[in-house]
């Protein structure tokens, strides 16, 4: 388990250390295609994209340093870490949202009339660079990977907008057209990591996982003869994969054995729907209203 978990990690770490050095290698092509053109817009876009790469930089450490085995300090590992990456991702994903509103909103009553063969040229290229990039971590299940989808999502949308734009400026004197699709990517990939942001929060916030029915839990191991009640269950994410439950199994009076044995079968039956960790305190039904924990 521990080895899979690692391999895991070290697929993670793979797929964003990719994207960031294709975001890395594009944003300085940026620059260059900036001062090439005379092109505020794509100077603009450089500048987002470098941010970019900073993210997914601090991104991409965050999922390494993941994968590092418990210590006596952190008995949980360092799984959470790649989710403070995906907090930090999701947050700078709405300030640079924030930005491109208050630099663009204003371009739909003075449109700049940019260079339209450049952007084409730089627009084509956006695409295949970001696009390999999003083919590279779109199948990641990491909350991380999903913010830094969003990311990379972001820059292939906003260079197809790009492309679409130069191409009907090339024939059309429309220039108002690139900030309407500015705005237009801008809101919805705000939206998503909104939405990303949220989940992140409830996380740390050891909110129950959506995919988590209590429950049917609760069904699951009192469904076992002799289990009187699943009680204080508490069910909660390291970082978004793997769910971690606690909590105490009542049972009938028997021997010690057996109710080792019954907490095992209970144990293994709660891992089958889905808790990677599950830590059950065994308490036996006595004569009356008590019960003794163990």
């Amino acid at each position: 388990m521990g080895h899979d978990h690692h391999h895991h990690h070290d697929h993670a770490g793979g797929r964003i250390g990719v994207a960031f050095l294709l975001n890395v290698v594009f944003t300085l092509i940026e620059f260059v295609g900036a001062w090439y053109t005379g092109s505020t817009a794509i100077a603009a876009d450089a500048l987002h994209d470098l941010g970019d790469s900073l993210s997914l930089g601090f991104a991409w450490g965050m999922q390494r340093m993941a994968g590092r085995r418990p210590t006596e300090a952190y008995t949980y590992g360092f799984r959470r870490l790649s989710l403070l990456g995906a907090l930090v991702n999701a947050i700078v994903l709405l300030v640079g949202g924030a930005i491109v509103l208050r630099e663009t909103v204003p371009r739909l009553w003075n449109p700049v009339q940019p260079d339209a063969t450049g952007m084409l040229v730089l627009a084509i290229l956006g695409v295949l660079v970001n696009g390999a990039a999003v083919l590279r971590v779109r199948h990641g299940t990491s909350l991380n990977e999903r913010v830094v989808t969003w990311h990379l999502l972001e820059d292939v949308l906003g260079w197809v907008a790009v492309l679409i734009v130069s191409i009907v400026m090339m024939f059309v004197d429309v220039p108002v057209l690139d900030p309407l699709l500015s705005i237009g990517i801008t809101l919805w990939v705000a939206w998503n990591a909104a939405r990303n942001l949220r989940k992140t929060l409830d996380v740390f916030l050891q909110r129950v996982p959506e995919d988590v029915d209590v429950s049917a839990l609760h069904t699951t191991a009192t469904g076992f003869d002799g289990v009187r009640a699943l009680r204080h269950v508490h069910v909660w994410s390291q970082e978004g994969e793997h769910h971690v439950l606690t909590g105490q199994l009542l049972i009938d009076d028997m021997p010690l054995q057996q109710a080792l044995d019954l907490r095992n079968e209970v144990r293994r039956a709660l891992q089958a729907r889905g808790m990677d960790h599950v830590t059950l305190e065994l308490c036996i039904q006595e004569d009356g209203e008590g019960s003794t924990c163990r």
